[in-house]
């Protein structure tokens, strides 16, 4: 891995003249607008960057993009991987540890997720505490690098409580509903059941989605601080499950998406 991780940062300098950011950012489905609060330098397809997997989504654009955001050069995935696509979990981290070999000194996540908690209404915001993973794999099983990070990460706060911190002021002080919570992690690509989203609120989750995770184990395996933001697009609340598509889903993630904006720039321009 780390042969190629090398060729992919090589390459990835030449084309950006060493462009060295601070900030990695991964952007989940309906919420790439981020990018257009930046001053872009540079995008890169994903499909150009040698052993970079590439986006199998029509809604994910596929693009590296490097620039200033609040002052701070910034790496931006417009377009996240998922287990659903067919990727192996160390494809689908690639990009972080990527992100983390050019420089970045704090990650930021954000994702769609239903929501389980009936506390936590649809186009909130939940700031991710912790999470439970119930995807079927994880990306730092195999041979270990030591180089990367040790064999066994320690997981007791895997989000950065400072980041979680400011967040929550950031959102008291400009009135947006941001709520605290677990998220839990399923494989997908379906959405759940009445009995899954029962079992899931049982085992302790107030939110599910089919990301986040897999990146967050690997961040934290190379001492990566994580920030991590859920836009709640549905509800899964089994004792008035609602039908809903991928067209809702993306309508919710639109409308949510400034404030979650608002929050992503505040924190970025605070480390």
């Amino acid at each position: 891995m780390l042969r190629a991780l090398q060729e992919t940062v090589d390459y990835i300098k030449r084309k950006t003249e060493n462009f060295e950011p601070e900030v990695g950012i991964i952007l989940g489905t309906g919420l790439g607008g981020l990018v257009k609060e930046m001053e872009v330098s540079q995008q890169l397809l994903y499909a150009n960057i040698p052993n970079f997997p590439i986006s199998t989504l029509e809604f994910h654009s596929g693009k590296l993009i490097f620039g200033t955001l609040e002052g701070k050069k910034v790496v931006a995935m417009q377009g996240r991987l998922h287990y659903y696509e067919g990727y192996s979990m160390q494809q689908i981290t690639f990009p972080v540890r990527v992100m983390k070999m050019l420089g970045i000194k704090n990650l930021f996540v954000s994702n769609a997720a239903g929501s389980l908690n009936p506390a936590f209404k649809k186009g909130d915001l939940m700031i991710i505490e912790d999470h439970i993973n119930l995807q079927p794999d994880n990306p730092l099983r195999g041979i270990n690098d030591s180089d990367l990070g040790p064999r066994f990460p320690d997981m007791s706060q895997p989000y950065n409580r400072e980041l979680i911190n400011k967040a929550t002021e950031l959102a008291r002080s400009v009135d947006i509903a941001c709520h605290k919570g677990v998220y839990v992690a399923v494989s997908g690509p379906n959405l759940e059941t009445k009995a899954e989203y029962r079992y899931l609120r049982i085992i302790g989750a107030d939110a599910v989605g089919m990301s986040t995770v897999p990146e967050v184990i690997v961040a934290n395996h190379m001492a990566l601080p994580v920030f991590a933001v859920s836009v709640l697009t549905d509800e899964g609340f089994p004792e008035d499950l609602q039908p809903f598509s991928l067209e809702d889903i993306l309508e919710t993630a639109g409308r949510a998406e400034p404030k979650m904006t608002e929050i992503l720039k505040g924190l970025i321009a605070s480390v």
